[in-house]
């Protein structure tokens, strides 16, 4: 009697937990259809948005929703599993791979654009060379006015500003241009690249360093309206900056690497590879996405290729 209450019991608990446990969830999007949001770095707004609104044409089933934030936000909400697709200025760790994989996730990535770094100034400002060791001097406070930048300069102490203090443009000029040394305390912080745009166009005195993309495509009403409020600066890597060596954040010079200020672009998916994401993460990285790269005047990782037919007479 008591083996029977015991095998009673157990399927009693077995019932319990049956009756109690929740649904697998199940997926319904596919590479072209379905609803999914994009973290993406707001410094490729531009041409994302493009690639956005290209996607979801071809695509009627398909929403994609970005939400655009700091690179080191995007990342975040990737490891937390928040979103499982994001665009950033910068590959995943080791440590940040392992993580996800832990998880029993996916992570991939793919470089879909090489973009440059601009300095931008104010129209009256004339002096628009500038090389990059005065650059590192600048931001780290040995150089404090123009004047000492170009003599007879009547502008003032220089106005540093970026888009954002956590931005991927603030971690790359750390990294690759003050080598970790601490920025000066005359530095500041705008909210947006627009902001920063807006910002020089009415201070003379005002350095402004902002991703190329916002600048670089000349059939975007967003660029147009910009560009003609600033003045973009051609960057040299050597200590003495000149016209024959220093170069504007061009498509041409940026491919080249002659430009010396240049980063890649990330999309990165922590996905299986038959959902949405995946598919979105294809298109631009494919023929049709590159094209929208390249339209918008930076260089994109795979650029689409051009077949030409020479018939001899």
């Amino acid at each position: 009697m008591k083996q029977v209450k015991i095998i009673f019991a157990g399927l009693l608990a077995l019932s319990f937990v049956s009756c109690n446990r929740q649904p697998a969830t199940i997926r319904t999007d596919t590479m072209t259809s379905g609803e999914i949001t994009v973290a993406i770095d707001e410094t490729s707004l531009p041409f994302m948005r493009e690639e956005v609104a290209v996607f979801e044409s071809i695509n009627e089933e398909a929403t994609i929703n970005p939400l655009y934030l700091s690179d080191e936000e995007a990342i975040s909400l990737l490891l937390k599993d928040s979103v499982r697709l994001v665009v950033a200025s910068r590959d995943l760790t080791t440590s940040e791979y392992q993580f996800i994989r832990e998880n029993k996730l996916l992570p991939r990535a793919i470089r879909i654009a090489l973009d440059g770094v601009a300095l931008i100034i104010n129209n009256k400002n004339n002096d628009t060379l500038m090389s990059i060791p005065t650059l590192k001097k600048i931001l780290t406070g040995s150089i404090k006015n123009w004047s000492e930048v170009f003599p007879g300069s009547r502008l003032g102490p220089i106005r540093v500003v970026f888009d954002n203090p956590s931005s991927s443009t603030v971690r790359y000029i750390k990294d690759t241009v003050c080598n970790d040394e601490p920025f000066s305390d005359n530095i500041k912080a705008q909210l947006s690249n627009e902001a920063v745009i807006d910002f020089v166009s009415k201070t003379p005195n005002a350095l402004g360093i902002i991703s190329a993309s916002w600048i670089s495509d000349p059939t975007d009403t967003l660029s147009l309206t910009f560009i003609d409020k600033i003045r973009v600066m051609a960057v040299c890597p050597y200590e003495d900056a000149r016209e024959d060596n220093s170069y504007l954040p061009q498509a041409a010079w940026i491919a080249l690497k002659y430009y010396p200020l240049t980063r890649d672009i990330y999309m990165i998916t922590s996905d299986a590879p038959s959902y949405l994401p995946s598919g979105f993460m294809h298109f631009v990285g494919g023929d049709r996405g590159q094209r929208i790269i390249l339209k918008s005047g930076i260089v994109p990782s795979n650029p689409p290729l051009r077949l030409i037919s020479v018939r001899p007479e």
